[in-house]
């Protein structure tokens, strides 16, 4: 892993814990252009590590300290997302310059690196995340082609069953979306989001047999 500090960054609150890991894809239309934006004091963002497509792993700001990733955002009721996360950035253009799969070193070396993480802080699966997650009505990343159910094959995150039974009322659904941690305060966002992570075939901000049942086996799991 080579070191490349960005400035962006402050202390953490002394009584928050890490307890959060949140994916990124980096959105821009190069690897350097993304890594001059991420150490540029002017643009105020950052993210601890930044995975290149060519699976290289930069350390860009410490564990120990807060990076500016998420921004506004808001997970299982609570709106301090960088106070208590790790981000990670793998490069990808993402939806406004070329989406593209992601390599196969990246996702291998996402899967390494998040075991690192997890050996040194108490993040539940459930905190596992991706900031489209966390930012529903504001963000796409990592997006749909981010593999999901192979990190958490891995250890790293959920992957639900769907549930035995079929429940389509919106209402009933924007509960459960709560419990397992989404602001539905844009019930279509959150939907939205929550296909991009856990039904990334069908991303229509819409219900459906298989979104639902989806979204009931989720929660149920975390009941």
């Amino acid at each position: 892993m080579k070191i490349q500090p960005s400035p962006n960054f402050d202390h953490r609150p002394g009584n928050v814990a890490i307890d959060m890991l949140v994916f990124h894809y980096t959105g821009m239309a190069s690897r350097d252009e993304a890594l001059a934006r991420l150490c540029d004091p002017v643009a105020e963002v950052s993210a601890h590590y930044m995975i290149d497509e060519d699976g290289a792993v930069l350390s860009l700001v410490d564990e120990q300290n807060r990076a500016w990733h998420a921004g506004v955002a808001r997970w299982r009721g609570c709106s301090n997302i960088n106070a208590r996360s790790i981000g990670i950035e793998l490069v990808n253009p993402g939806h406004e310059f070329g989406y593209r799969p992601f390599s196969d070193g990246q996702m291998k070396n996402a899967v390494a690196l998040s075991r690192e993480i997890l050996s040194r802080h108490p993040i539940p699966a459930r905190n596992v995340v991706g900031h489209s997650d966390v930012a529903p009505t504001r963000k796409l990343d990592p997006g749909e082609f981010f593999d999901w159910r192979q990190l958490a094959k891995q250890g790293i995150g959920l992957w639900p069953q769907d549930a035995d039974h079929l429940e389509l009322d919106p209402a009933a659904l924007a509960v459960a979306l709560v419990q397992i941690g989404y602001d539905t305060t844009d019930f279509a966002a959150a939907l939205k989001a929550f296909q991009r992570h856990f039904r990334p075939s069908r991303v229509t901000g819409r219900i459906d047999a298989e979104t639902a049942r989806r979204i009931i086996g989720l929660a149920q799991v975390l009941d």
